[in-house]
């Protein structure tokens, strides 16, 4: 293969966040992928959550060694918290899936999920496994690597706990498990109609130094990742921190590392590794029946290859394709394949996609699809169909004219809202509910929308996928493509996440409502015992495609008694019942996310007294509680640094600083001393938690106290009070056991110690095993005023409707008069 003396922008167009339906053919990929082609082996790294994975171990396998290489998260990171935004749980777990796809893209390996959910910190495997529901992920793994056939395991973590977290240790336990079990047929059975037992030769740890916690040693088994591609024009250590870095919603934007860097293995199970990772695995073409020949030939095509003329190596590609179609491993006759398709389509020019004219379709609309090709080869290419759904247009062989772009018109039918698989029914804290199987892996639904393409190329057919995608010009991000939306007729909105009630009195619930499509129809209210709700429909008629329109419900409840119950819409939409609402996620970093979740909200009736009305909040990391203020008749205004500085702080009376303020906004050193001053003039300052690490201020109070990393993660665990007469526990509304009921993930996170003696704490909890903390709440007179520091994790309680954690916190923003 010819050197070329450029540097070559190589790393994927489509790493950018326009989810591109042509993958990238520059040079270097070409390079790379004939190298690839050339390689049979593969690699599964088993780990977590997003962000546990070794990127730079990842990109050297894919790119150095061109393993077929692929990270399998054993959650979507849905219980962690978001730096950029407000999403949580699934939400979250949406946004990190495409933030794993978009570090994938960069480094180049594949991703796979399980089923199971990251619901929260755990403290041991117990707890985790319970949870999880064992065996369902179990099997999700044991699936995966039947699929993957991976050579070679490793994982990220111990089964020994040095992880430092339960879903570490237990990803390294299930591991184990399914390291044997996929190789077992009487294990999951059900799996066989479709895959094979597998038997990978070796499981091994990938050994690691965070912190003061280092499990490397010198005997282990090591490679040095920290080497440089001249065809790429990067070390490893660069491209990790490009993959790593699209961790956005976790902070986790990373330095480049240039320069040798090792990686440290041990051996769990199977053959030690001696002096290669894939000792004892053929990785070449030896590998499959009659594929000496195949190498032979692709080492000719390869010598060969001119990279001022990628074409002249076509003929020689097509004839190769022709062979490896042949092959009797069904596994490596797929993937080489489909690789090798792909390089002819590279090397040729041979460019084409396809895209629907509309951003979204209505279930059952038409769908008017566009498909371009570009043919900059020659004559010798020809397209013989385009197809989407078993829509067929034949093209009969026409010739292609060389460097001018042809559109295709077809239709096709909307036939599947594109609903995330994992999301459609309601899930257990511990795992999804998947509707088959065998979708178990898929970090996206695999039966999106798509386009299959036919070509005629040097006489022999060559098939190709493209998914149907939406592609629009911005004018400040230029063409983008993001997903194409298939939706219910008409989605409905609950405009408030939950309504609390407080009273008998009535309120007006508000829908909104946006159709997709031409409908007529109503929309009702499922009944609620201890409610009523009116009218009892609404009808609408004439409704046109994105017309948005409101309606409104009258609520209220038939006594006081409190009561927590679900609002269901039901959209009748020519004919046909719906009751899903519409959700979209928008960051640049990462493709549009559309989903539909369930058309509802809750209902809360609570015994809750509120005193002060006017309160302000400083923004933090991303949390709703604002919103959720507001729903119980707060007047909360969002502070700006001008504000901070200059207004007159009094009129509040309390303020707010949102998760992780003091992490996330470094102009808080600066604003600090107008806040304490607030305080020593008679105000009540709320601080809610914040990470030990990378604080912006070395003293958060007006006394000393220290944030460390502990946390209560039973949500039931049993709560202390160690202060009863505390007016937080008593003003405006009496607090008691009843009112730690119902608590959701977790009690709290990073916790306080060192407490100064001004300060009061409040509660005293603990998980199972643990000691004793009191580092919760912490309550401390400071001039005429009150500081509060929670650890409490009100960010999450508070957008659930849970009562007893909006009477805590309405009791913390009100001072009594004189105190």
């Amino acid at each position: 293969m010819k050197r070329i003396n450029l540097i070559i922008l190589f790393l994927y167009l489509s790493k950018l966040v326009t989810a591109q339906t042509s993958p990238p053919a520059d040079l270097g990929t070409i390079q790379q992928n004939f190298k690839k082609l050339n390689t049979l082996g593969s690699v599964l790294y088993i780990a977590a959550h997003p962000d546990d994975e070794n990127t730079r171990l990842l990109a050297y396998l894919a790119q150095e060694k061109h393993y077929r290489t692929g990270y399998l998260s054993v959650t979507r990171g849905d219980g962690g918290q978001n730096l950029i935004g407000n999403e949580q749980s699934e939400l979250l777990g949406l946004i990190r899936t495409q933030e794993l796809l978009a570090a994938r893209r960069v480094d180049g390996a594949e991703q796979f999920f399980t089923r199971a959910n990251d619901f929260g910190f755990s403290k041991g495997p117990e707890e985790t496994l319970k949870i999880w529901d064992r065996e369902k992920v179990l099997g999700d793994m044991v699936w995966v690597i039947r699929k993957f056939r991976p050579d070679v395991m490793i994982c990220r973590f111990p089964t020994t706990g040095e992880g430092g977290h339960g879903h570490h240790t237990s990803s390294a336990i299930l591991a184990q498990e399914a390291f044997t079990a996929a190789a077992d047929p009487s294990r999951y059975p059900e799996q066989l109609k479709y895959v094979q037992p597998w038997q990978a030769k070796r499981l091994l740890w990938n050994t690691f130094s965070f912190g003061s916690i280092n499990t490397t040693a010198a005997d282990q088994f090591k490679i040095n990742v920290g080497i440089y591609n001249p065809v790429l024009g990067k070390g490893y250590g660069e491209i990790a921190a490009e993959s790593r870095s699209n961790h956005k919603t976790q902070g986790f934007g990373s330095a480049k590392q240039r320069g040798e860097s090792y990686e440290y293995f041990k051996t769990i199970l199977g053959d030690a590794p001696q002096n290669d990772l894939m000792d004892g695995v053929t990785t070449s073409w030896k590998r499959v029946k009659d594929g000496e020949g195949i190498a032979a030939t692709l080492g000719i095509i390869t010598r060969d290859f001119n990279a001022e003329s990628p074409e002249k190596s076509v003929p020689a590609l097509v004839q190769l394709l022709g062979r490896v179609e042949k092959v009797s491993d069904t596994y490596w006759r797929k993937q080489k394949v489909k690789e090798l398709s792909e390089l002819i389509a590279a090397c040729s020019g041979l460019w084409f996609e396809a895209y629907a004219t509309e951003p979204t379709y209505a279930l059952g609309d038409k769908i008017e699809i566009r498909s371009q090709v570009v043919n900059r080869y020659s004559a010798r290419v020809k397209i013989n169909s385009v197809t989407y759904q078993n829509n067929v247009t034949n093209l009969d062989s026409k010739v292609i004219p060389a460097n001018q772009v042809q559109v295709f018109e077809q239709t096709g039918t909307a036939d599947k809202i594109t609903q995330p698989y994992w999301l459609q029914v309601p899930h257990p804290i511990g795992s999804y509910v998947i509707p088959d199987d065998t979708l178990a892996g898929n970090p996206e639904n695999p039966d999106l929308p798509k386009v299959d393409f036919e070509f005629i190329i040097e006489g022999k057919p060559v098939r190709f996928e493209r998914r149907l995608l939406y592609k629009y010009v911005d004018p400040v991000r230029g063409e983008v493509y993001q997903p194409l939306e298939i939706t219910p007729p008409v989605t409905a909105n609950v405009e408030n996440q939950d309504c609390i009630f407080n009273s008998e009195q009535p309120q007006v619930v508000q829908v909104k409502l946006k159709s997709f499509t031409i409908a007529s129809g109503n929309i009702s209210i499922k009944p609620i015992a201890g409610w009523k709700i009116s009218p009892e429909k609404i009808d609408f008629s004439g409704k046109t495609k994105n017309d948005e329109w409101t309606v409104a419900f009258t609520v209220v409840p038939t006594d006081n008694k409190p009561r927590t119950n679900s609002f269901q819409v039901v959209v009748t939409a020519n004919g046909s019942p719906f009751s899903l609402a519409l959700r979209r996620i928008r960051y640049d970093h990462v493709p549009a996310i559309t989903l539909f979740p369930p058309a509802e909200t809750k209902l809360v009736n609570l015994d809750l007294k509120i005193a002060g009305k006017k309160i302000a909040y400083i923004t933090g990391a991303g949390d709703l509680m604002p919103e959720a203020l507001r729903q119980v008749g707060y007047d909360v205004h969002i502070l700006s640094e001008s504000e901070i500085m200059n207004a007159n702080l009094a009129v509040y009376d309390a303020i707010i600083t949102g998760v992780r303020a003091y992490n996330v906004n470094e102009r808080l050193a600066y604003e600090q001393s107008r806040l304490m001053d607030y305080v020593k003039n008679g105000g009540n300052l709320l601080v809610q938690y914040n990470n030990n690490a990378g604080l912006v201020v070395k003293q958060i109070g007006p006394y000393p106290f220290t944030v460390v990393n502990r946390r209560v993660t039973d949500e039931d665990a049993e709560v202390t009070v160690l202060d009863k007469q505390n007016p937080v526990l008593n003003y405006p509304n009496k607090i008691t056991q009843d009112d730690f009921k119902g608590w959701i993930q977790e009690r709290g996170l990073y916790f306080v110690s060192d407490i100064d003696p001004h300060y009061k704490a409040i509660f005293q909890m603990n998980d199972k095993g643990e000691q004793p903390n009191n580092g919760s709440l912490i309550v401390g007179d400071y001039g005429k005023g009150r500081f509060v520091y929670t650890s409490l994790a009100f960010f999450r309680e508070l957008p659930a409707g849970v009562p007893g954690a909006y009477r805590l916190f309405v009791n913390l923003l009100s001072k009594p008069k004189g105190q």
